[in-house]
């Protein structure tokens, strides 16, 4: 890039050019972008672009390549996420059976302090060649002395150790707390697995509870951990072009990292927080009624829960599982509860992001949002359903006429499709249904839900488009599928709209953000699937400036 002259922020002009401009919207492909300060003025012919500008201070010349709207990742856990890739890594292309996740746990922990918990993420137990989950006498072979923890590529829940349970005064004689589990032996003694609402009782004393509003993954580390782990996950999300995130559960634990690096001048992507529905009584207290926040950092809505997950079976199914008829997941909140959180969330004027996988679960999520309004008339509010794994054609009408918002992850069929498929049976085959929401007008957005997959616009666009696992089954029928073109716009614009973010970020057009990755690849040229799912950026800019680089 050619620098000449220094002028400040809000004025300084940027000409892109020498390439394709992909805008994401109606003005479609054009030569050049015209930007001053951290927006865009102007979008079309290079000499138009110099026009609109006057003077151009710097000039990015892109030399052939291709330009794309930055990516927005609508429903991500940026926190969570790099705090697990400070963790041993547990995935299945690594860990194939139990003997090996002790290895890998043992070999990790001798590279920590002797008094620092050994903490491991991504195992599957369906994926283990033992078919199960590990259990405390399995993690008392990495330690005995000191907590061991590895959690459910879910997310949802994990295993610990022996020490870890007596630290924590868990026993024969401890109940399964409010919206969690304790695992057990025939005997009732604990085995070692902790899920949901349980893993509040390992966060120790002044830590984030959580009961039953969701999953506790709120591990707490010192402020300058907490700080790294945030940063080293910005990293990769913007290695993956990813210049907007949502997260999708933030306790005070989440708020306090965003705040610390922005306050810092760390924090380089822009992010909007949806707060866990367990802090929902004190936002209200607060006073908290809409969108809190600016372009970097904003308290967008609450995330609730209604069901668990398809991955680790938690789902709820009245009807039983395929697999096993007397196995039905699990609801979070009974119907009525459930209904009065997004009630009391809607009439504040606060948008909703429910967790809801089981065409059950998501009924009821869509039957609290049609009360909602008729009781509350709020336009435009793009209530969300989390997931909507498998919702039913009258359900994708619905949400339309509802004005409510899908967000799939098309990256968690690709990697458990097959264990969907064993656990509700045909059903398993309408997993993430993209096609279907775009043919019937349905909006939604495509995103990682990172940890859970790494952050990848381009797989996951390709996984929509291909419906294949890693095991190589494809799921449903071609009407399901999502050609690459459109999944690359649902990781753009139909995150933005997802977030209430379209008037600033999404696309490439006068007045926005200028939010914007390089590639050395138009990946509208490339048709092979397996092609363009491996493809990458080579640089990613926000507010006009770059913000990573691969170079």
């Amino acid at each position: 890039m050619r620098s000449a002259t220094t002028t400040p922020d809000r004025e300084r002009t940027l000409l892109v050019a020498g390439g394709t401009v992909h805008t994401g919207g109606p003005l479609g492909a054009v030569e050049a972008l015209a930007v001053r300060g951290d927006r865009i003025v102007h979008a079309g012919t290079a000499a138009d672009c110099r026009a609109a500008l006057g003077r151009v201070d710097a000039e990015l010349d892109l030399a052939g390549r291709t330009v794309l709207p930055g990516f927005t990742d609508a429903h991500c856990h940026p926190v969570m996420y790099g705090q697990n890739l400070a963790w041993a890594d547990l995935r299945p292309e690594l860990v194939p059976d139990i003997d090996t996740l002790v290895a890998v746990m043992r070999r990790f922990a001798g590279n920590l302090r002797p008094d620092t918990p050994v903490r491991g993420f991504g195992y599957e137990h369906r994926r283990l060649a033992e078919g199960r989950h590990p259990v405390a006498a399995d993690l008392d072979r990495v330690a005995d002395d000191r907590e061991v923890y590895v959690m459910n590529a879910s997310g949802h829940g994990g295993v610990v150790n022996t020490f870890t349970l007596r630290k924590y005064g868990i026993t024969r004689e401890s109940p399964d707390p409010v919206g969690g589990r304790i695992g057990r032996h025939p005997d009732g003694t604990p085995n070692g697995e902790l899920w949901d609402g349980a893993c509040d009782l390992i966060t120790g004393d002044d830590g984030v509870k959580i009961t039953n509003h969701g999953p506790n993954f709120h591990l707490d580390d010192p402020e300058d951990e907490m700080r790294g782990h945030l940063l080293r996950a910005q990293e990769h999300f913007l290695a993956a072009g990813v210049t907007t995130v949502g997260d999708a559960q933030v306790s005070r634990r989440e708020l306090e990292t965003y705040l610390r690096a922005r306050d810092g001048g760390d924090l380089r992507m822009r992010v909007s927080a949806y707060l866990t529905s367990a802090m929902l009584d004190d936002a209200l207290d607060l006073g908290l009624g809409r969108a809190l926040g600016d372009d970097r950092l904003l308290v967008q809505g609450v995330k609730l829960y209604a069901d668990g997950t398809l991955g680790g079976w938690t789902a709820y199914f009245p009807e039983g599982y395929a697999h096993d008829c007397c196995h039905h997941g699990q609801l979070y909140h009974e119907p009525g509860e459930y209904a009065d959180l997004l009630r009391r969330a809607h009439a504040a004027g606060l948008q909703t992001a429910t967790h809801a996988q089981s065409p059950f679960a998501i009924g009821m999520v869509l039957d609290a949002v049609e009360k909602a309004q008729a009781d509350t008339p709020r336009p435009d509010m793009r209530h969300r359903i989390e997931h909507c794994g498998l919702p039913t054609d009258e359900q994708i009408t619905r949400m339309r006429d509802l004005g409510v918002h899908a967000c799939l992850q098309p990256q968690h069929h690709l990697r458990t499709g097959d264990g969907t498929l064993t656990a509700i049976g045909e059903m398993g085959h309408r997993y993430n249904p993209c096609g279907l929401l775009a043919a019937a007008g349905t909006a939604f957005a495509i995103s990682s839900d990172a940890p859970v997959a790494r952050p990848n616009p381009f797989e996951s666009a390709a996984a929509a488009a291909t419906r294949r696992t890693v095991l190589g089954t494809v799921l449903g029928t071609p009407e399901m599928r999502l050609p690459t073109a459109e999944g690359l716009a649902a990781h753009g614009i139909g995150g933005a709209v997802a977030l209430h973010r379209e008037q600033s970020v999404g696309s490439l057009r006068p007045g926005l953000l200028a939010d914007f990755v390089v590639m050395d690849t138009d990946p509208y040229t490339v048709a092979d699937p397996a092609v363009f799912a491996a493809l990458g950026v080579a640089e990613t800019w926000i507010g006009g400036a770059r913000a990573w680089s691969a170079n």
